[in-house]
């Protein structure tokens, strides 16, 4: 039996960032600049949110989160582990000024992101290992340690 280490409020909190959003800041909004040429439209707030694979592998006992970070660079990235949290946050870096006039349409992320999910207990952050290529960030930790096996007791007569 699989153990799924999995924050529903995360999928809520994104649940209810889209619905306000979509009722309160609606995405088709076209702003006009000077001269009449088509500005930005409106922005989401806050921390963007990568997407999120979880893969067990259960020959190697480990699992392996794969988080889409596309043209970020390792150095633009953190990871931290507290109380048995992993998180991963960052910043999308670009040449190009957020108010460059020649953008009518800018979908692709350009701020801060920010994901975390829990690890299993007894997880040391020198056994959790990272590497980040062609754009996905794949965090590969323990699924148990060696410590949480189970282990049988002999009953002494």
């Amino acid at each position: 039996m699989s153990i799924l280490y999995y924050d529903p409020f995360t999928e809520f909190d994104r649940l209810f960032d889209d619905a306000f959003a979509a009722r309160f800041l609606p995405s088709t909004t076209i702003e006009t600049t000077e001269g009449g040429r088509a500005g930005r439209g409106t922005q989401r707030r806050g921390p963007w949110r990568p997407r999120l694979d979880l893969h067990e592998n259960k020959e190697a006992n480990t699992v392996s989160a794969v988080f889409e970070l596309p043209g970020v660079k390792s150095e633009d990235v953190n990871i931290d582990v507290h109380q048995n949290r992993l998180t991963v946050s960052g910043e999308f870096k670009s040449d190009i000024p957020p108010d460059d006039p020649g953008y009518v349409v800018r979908e692709r992320p350009r701020d801060k992101f920010s994901r975390t999910i829990n690890l299993p207990a007894g997880v040391k952050p020198e056994d959790i290992k990272a590497k980040l290529e062609n754009g996905l960030l794949i965090v590969t930790f323990p699924k148990v340690t060696p410590e949480q096996e189970p282990r049988r007791v002999a009953i002494s007569s």
